[in-house]
């Protein structure tokens, strides 16, 4: 029996993993095939029961995966960067959701007969988005930053007022016939506020002064953190059922507005660790689908479903963006996305078995009607949502450009030849000389320290994908290598040889990335060269002309420094990465002039 379950928990991180892969390669959101992965493994072939393999431990397991998620999506909700969209994303958490909220209940009494009670209860559940598909669904839409800051501020916030406004209802439901249900209402939304808020706001001070004083070593900081956001909501679900959600959203926002406190190394564990746990959730929820209780909500399901999608989003986001200086296609795209998520699933099942115990006969289609929300919206706007995007004009370009540390003629002869090859490029330069004459030239720039915080803020980094540092000074382009690998991934770095020889004195190679064009080809080399010169020529491979010829042809002449392969993907040429090139590619490479035979 040990071993089953040690196989099922190995083939679920297995699963997720592949999912993972493959909608990394189709360029979809990954939480698509996790949810067909669990269809798969679970209510279709009957290989992973869930309830058999967690048992008891199964809805604690999903309570904290879904708090450390949360926690990890409101580290990123800085307040400077949502300035003048502080009212949409309001009205999107208030008369927005309680507008969705009444038109799906309307929806779901008319469509599947429930309940006016139990309506309104699933109306509650189902407002929600939240970070484990928005954030995911941003990453491979790559709307602008407008839509993005939008989405994600409703995803994250959305959540916990979404499960208050679902405990609400549950007691109203459970309360009414005492007649005191108003009373009881009001008191559990005020215990509830204030028992979440409490926690948050201590709990994040508190971890606030642990990272700012150093009162722990650094390799516990992601323990404490993880620790004390499971202890924060553990005891606020204590005091008050249900705010434990409140309470890390309060305490993630807290840390995240809190001056001279360093959150980066935490930021990246957590998400690390979110991606982790809501690829394995899905997967895990998925698998709890019964195909009869889809048989028995029949077409209707698919009503809500459309009711949801056409009618009640649309009408949200109208109401929330009325007045505002949004475009309509920035309106448009934010009315299509809201796809559901695990909050919306772990809570139904939760209050499923709660109302079949004081004898609601349909609670149990609760879930499975949950989940043909979240399986609809996320199949039919993860498959849709980047080419509409892309249609509508409000989707970031691909990250095909480049990020160039120095701005010296060399760098800004490279800019000027992958400009009019198409690529994006973007220099950065302290010497104002540099940036002027790359301005005079048409060049994209920044004028700055690309390491400084006023790069974090204002560096525009839209469809920049790569970063090839070209400065003369090695110390700029290994820090400007450690400072974008996060933002880049750490193969897409490359730093300029340096002459340095000496161990000692020598950049640690996983400092200063992967080394430019060749081992030899120094700054002092190339701008030498360059200099004297050089120049940047583009070259297309043929049948007859192949890279062998070109080699040949050129010998040491040329320096091959980027290659063009025929689905237009820009690679850079480095000492520690082989690139065959083939017919149909194009060479950019810097060549020498070819001196001519004295007389």
């Amino acid at each position: 029996m040990n071993e089953a379950n040690l196989i099922s928990l190995t083939a679920i991180g297995v699963l997720a993993m592949t999912c993972q892969w493959v909608a990394w390669r189709l360029k979809l959101p990954a939480i698509l095939f996790l949810l067909l992965a669990g269809i798969l493994v679970g209510p279709a072939t009957g290989w992973l029961n869930p309830d058999m393999l967690f048992g008891e431990l199964l809805q604690p397991f999903v309570s904290l995966s879904v708090a450390i998620i949360l926690f990890e999506g409101s580290l990123t909700l800085k307040l400077k960067e949502i300035r003048g969209l502080e009212n949409i994303v309001r009205k999107l958490i208030t008369t927005g959701l309680i507008s969705t909220w009444i038109i799906t209940a309307v929806a779901t009494h008319f469509l599947v007969n429930f309940s006016w009670e139990l309506s309104f209860l699933f109306g509650a559940l189902v407002v929600v988005t939240g970070p484990t598909v928005i954030v995911p669904m941003l990453r491979t839409v790559r709307p602008n930053n407008t839509i993005s800051n939008i989405l994600r501020w409703e995803g994250i916030v959305i959540d916990p007022i979404g499960a208050l406004l679902a405990v609400l209802v549950f007691e109203f439901i459970v309360s009414s016939s005492s007649g005191e249900a108003w009373q009881h209402i009001a008191i559990t939304f005020g215990d509830i506020l204030f028992t979440g808020i409490a926690i948050g706001a201590v709990t994040g001070y508190f971890l606030g002064l642990i990272l700012r004083h150093y009162l722990l070593p650094e390799y516990l900081h992601n323990l404490a953190t993880l620790s004390l956001v499971l202890a924060a909501f553990t005891l606020s679900n204590h005091m008050s059922e249900e705010s434990g959600l409140l309470a890390v959203t309060v305490m993630g926002l807290w840390l995240a507005n809190t001056k001279e406190i360093h959150i980066e190394d935490i930021m990246h564990f957590k998400e690390h660790l979110s991606v982790l746990l809501i690829s394995g959730l899905f997967i895990i929820l998925a698998a709890q689908i019964e195909f009869s209780q889809l048989a028995v909500l029949g077409w209707s399901a698919l009503g809500v479903l459309a009711a949801i999608q056409f009618i009640a989003r649309p009408i949200k986001v109208l109401i929330a963006t009325h007045g505002s200086s949004l475009r309509w296609q920035e309106k448009a795209l934010i009315a299509w996305i809201a796809p559901r998520g695990i909050v919306a699933a772990a809570v139904s099942a939760l209050f499923a078995l709660r109302l079949e115990d004081i004898g609601l006969e349909q609670a149990p289609l609760i879930v499975p009607l949950t989940f043909t929300v979240i399986i609809g919206t996320v199949a039919l706007q993860s498959t849709t949502a980047r080419w509409i995007a892309e249609w509508l004009g409000v989707a970031e370009p691909d990250a095909n450009g480049l990020l160039i540390v120095g701005a010296n003629s060399f760098a800004r002869s490279i800019a000027v030849s992958l400009n009019r090859l198409g690529f994006k490029t973007v220099l950065t330069d302290s010497n104002w000389d540099n940036i002027k004459t790359a301005r005079m030239e048409g060049l994209a720039t920044y004028f700055g320290n690309p390491l400084s915080e006023h790069a974090d803020h204002y560096l525009d980094l839209v469809g920049l994908g790569q970063l090839v540092a070209l400065s003369p000074q090695p110390e700029l382009n290994a820090l400007a290598c450690v400072r974008y690998s996060a933002e880049f991934s750490r193969n897409k770095v490359y730093s300029v040889a340096t002459n340095e020889k000496a161990e000692k004195r020598k950049i640690s190679t996983k400092h200063r990335g992967y080394t430019l064009f060749s081992e030899n080809a120094t700054y002092s080399k190339l701008a030498s060269s360059f200099a004297q010169g050089g120049e940047i020529k583009v070259t297309r491979l043929s049948e007859d002309f192949d890279f062998d010829a070109f080699l040949q042809q050129y010998g040491k002449r040329a320096i091959p420094l980027f290659m063009l392969d025929a689905n237009d993907q820009l690679n850079v040429v480095s000492a520690e990465k082989e690139i065959k090139p083939k017919p149909g590619w194009q060479i950019v490479s810097l060549v020498q002039e070819e001196k001519q035979p004295s007389k």
